[in-house]
């Protein structure tokens, strides 16, 4: 989840729902209420820890935590040295990552079928949006914290893709690459605060409205495939947090067009690679989790 939260346009939420864990992710989450006072002065901390799946939730955010804090580096590095091979894992991950999802409906109705499209609309006009850029305060840090965090949970909204609509996915890297602990504990306070309340909503519409739920999310991951395609044309740049030109606004292209547009290799062959690689991962991880329950 952390390796995918650091990719802009992928979601760790997807990844929690691959493996099969999302479920009780929301649920051990939604524990964490002001009741959870009442258990520890009645029963002590261990008794609290264990009420709300302690265990479990230290051994995801732990891998989260600890995929950020190693991969942030050399993700960056790969989407800056070989960025058609890596969207291009991204996107097999993805795609198969939808069909895996379509596979929990229990059926297709009318009303379904239209949330599904308005999933895809959603994101698609989320990731044709051009970013903001908000002033780096703690507050606006704090701020783009609550909001990332509940796309972070989201299968196929991603956390870090919200940052850079707001202006400030550099600014909150740079602060994990260079260990700024201000800026992170700023970030990881907004974070916990949204992720305490969108848990209760997510996990409310799973529990009554599982599949319309489940087909909603699934358009918005179908919705985001536009943002990672790997061939695209830059048309606009911006300047990140080093004062590096980077680029704002793209055009999507086909494999042939990029090499007469751009003049550079599609390197279409390693593209299909990269692209099966990330199936197969999908595809391991939802017979490793199907062992496992």
């Amino acid at each position: 989840m952390g390796a995918a939260d650091v990719v802009p346009g992928v979601s760790g939420g997807t990844i929690a729902f691959i493996t099969g864990i999302l479920d009780q992710l929301l649920d051990s989450i939604k524990k964490i209420r002001p009741s959870l006072f009442w258990v520890i002065k009645e029963q002590g901390i261990k008794a609290a820890f264990m009420h709300i799946n302690g265990p479990f939730l230290v051994c995801v955010f732990g891998g989260i935590l600890t995929s950020i804090l190693t991969l942030a580096k050399l993700i960056s590095y790969l989407l800056h040295t070989h960025p058609i091979p890596v969207w291009s894992f991204f996107f097999g991950l993805i795609l198969i990552s939808v069909v895996h999802m379509l596979k929990q409906v229990k059926g297709f109705t009318l009303g379904r079928l239209v949330l599904f499209v308005i999933g895809i609309v959603i994101a698609w006009g989320i990731t044709m949006l051009n970013p903001i850029a908000l002033e780096m305060t703690y507050l606006n840090v704090f701020i783009g914290g609550c909001i990332a965090i509940t796309a972070m949970i989201l299968p196929g909204i991603s956390g870090s893709f919200i940052l850079l609509l707001l202006g400030l996915y550099t600014s909150v890297m740079g602060a994990v690459k260079s260990f700024d602990l201000a800026i992170m504990a700023t970030f990881a306070a907004g974070a916990a605060t949204g992720l305490l309340s969108f848990s209760h909503v997510l996990s409310l519409l799973l529990r009554k409205y599982h599949d319309a739920t489940l087909v909603f999310l699934t358009g918005l991951m179908l919705g985001t495939l536009g943002k990672i395609w790997p061939w695209k044309e830059v048309l606009s740049f911006r300047e990140n947090s080093k004062g590096e030109m980077v680029p704002l606004d793209e055009r999507i292209l086909s494999p042939l067009q990029y090499e007469q547009v751009t003049g550079q290799a599609s390197l279409l062959t390693y593209a299909v690679i990269a692209m099966l690689a990330g199936i197969l991962v999908v595809w391991s991880l939802e017979r490793f989790a199907n062992r496992e329950r």
